[in-house]
């Protein structure tokens, strides 16, 4: 799935495109996709008789906003372990 989203980052595609840099079948990426549509991470399209995907990243936007509070006060307390080795290391 992850992969699909990268290669959506290029742009609109069609299943076709979508599914030719993969080794699974057409269908399989079908499947992926319709999954990922369900998630609102992609979003489907009409254009004449084919059927167009595009990522839709305002949920990827919100898990990054919410992710971000988390990584602020993980760098926060590699810093202390850091310090805290570092200092254990003098010591010793």
């Amino acid at each position: 799935l992850r992969a699909i989203l990268a290669r959506l980052r290029e742009g609109r595609q069609p299943v076709g495109q979508i599914a030719g840099g993969f080794s699974i079948s057409r269908p399989a990426i079908s499947r992926h996709l319709r999954i990922l549509r369900e998630a609102d991470l992609v979003r489907e399209m009409k254009a004449g008789r084919n059927r167009l995907y595009e990522l839709n990243p305002e949920p990827l936007r919100d898990i990054d906003e919410w992710l971000a509070r988390y990584r602020h006060m993980w760098q926060h307390q590699l810093r202390n372990l850091k310090r805290f080795v570092e200092q254990r290391a003098k010591e010793h």
